[in-house]
């Protein structure tokens, strides 16, 4: 792996500071809860990792994280909802530059995007399971919730939320990809010199 360069480092918190922009504008899908919501602050992460790979990616992440919680803060006042964030993005991103790494078909990013985005949906939701909505529960004073109605409200409503979160951004990712692509591909090339 190749050291990042000044200019490595110039981009990726020129990503990180689009990514935090991104995730300033966020929107509920009905009919699930309005806490789950969808914004496109993974998509100069994507774009980070392609240019300069995985450690660039979730240097992207942590940034935007930090500085959302620096700027807006948390209802429960540690930054539960910003790890989650950050824990989401990567794994959304990492398996999506594995995978297309490994992949040499025409339609490797489509299917790294689905592969990233089914596994940040699964991995999400075991940790919504074990550990943040319990950890909400707690610190919010939300009402307590037995195992099995945890267990009912992550399958009835964060897993599939999840899915389609990363279905509409791989939707979009690709949009933007078709129009940045022999850019992204100098920028490869140029830091591979």
């Amino acid at each position: 792996m190749k050291k990042f360069n000044t200019r490595s480092f110039v981009a990726i918190g020129m990503l990180s500071s689009l990514s935090f922009v991104l995730m300033l504008i966020k929107f509920p899908i009905p009919p699930f809860p309005a806490y789950l919501t969808v914004d496109f602050s993974d998509i100069p992460a994507l774009i980070a990792a392609l240019m300069f790979g995985p450690l660039a990616a979730i240097i992207v992440e942590l940034i935007k994280n930090i500085l959302d919680y620096l700027m807006i803060g948390s209802e429960a006042g540690i930054p539960i909802g910003n790890f989650s964030n950050f824990l989401a993005g990567t794994m959304f991103v990492l398996p999506t530059y594995y995978v297309f790494k490994k992949l040499k078909i025409k339609w490797g990013l489509a299917v790294s995007l689905i592969v990233g985005s089914i596994f940040m949906a699964v991995f999400m939701s075991v940790l919504n399971c074990v550990a943040i909505l319990p950890a909400y529960i707690i610190l919010l004073g939300w009402d307590p919730m037995s195992t099995s109605d945890l267990r009912q409200l992550v399958v009835a409503a964060i897993l599939p939320f999840n899915i389609i979160k990363g279905l509409i951004v791989t939707l979009i990712f690709l949009l933007v990809y078709s129009r940045m692509r022999n850019w992204i591909d100098k920028q490869v090339v140029y830091r591979n010199i």
